[in-house]
């Protein structure tokens, strides 16, 4: 079972009151699905920031000046997740996550439930820089998300 460490430094985040409770199922099932084999206990640290903070960290992490939904920062490499008490940090933009779900008719909910999973993916080694890796990375939430009965997020988005 992975632990949550969740931290609010927007108060914007006050009006989605059951993002932890959220992001704990999202991770569970993620890892889970994905057969981990983790320490009990082995944490996971999710920030929740506004879009102004998000654009800071991404400018200062990625050189892109500009928020972005999602942003992960593995603690380990993964040949040391099995043994790691802490796999790494995950970070959302309030604003941005809203806009989204909005943009793409969808719930918050699942919305933030599909990139707490995107997230954890790259915290285990995952990534999506060319078609193959995107494919694999896709194929996974896709499938964590209907274990969660959430519909695939792709399936209007030309992929």
């Amino acid at each position: 079972m992975i632990t949550l460490d969740c931290v609010s430094e927007s108060d914007l985040w006050a009006a989605h009151p059951e993002m932890e409770a959220i992001a704990e199922r999202a991770l569970a099932q993620a890892a889970a699905s994905c057969g981990l084999s983790l320490l009990p206990g082995a944490e996971v640290a999710l920030l929740l920031v506004d879009d102004m903070r998000m654009r800071s960290i991404n400018k200062q992490w990625r050189e892109k000046d500009k928020p972005t939904n999602v942003l992960s920062f593995p603690a380990v490499p993964v040949s040391k997740i099995a043994h790691a008490p802490f796999l790494g940090d995950i970070v959302l933009a309030c604003e941005t996550v809203e806009r989204e779900a909005a943009d793409e008719d969808k719930t918050f909910d699942d919305h933030a439930a599909h990139l707490v999973v995107h997230g954890f993916l790259h915290l285990i080694g995952h990534d999506h820089m060319n078609d193959e890796e995107a494919e694999l990375m896709e194929g996974l939430e896709t499938r964590i998300l209907a274990e969660l009965g959430i519909a695939d997020p792709y399936a209007d988005a030309g992929h």
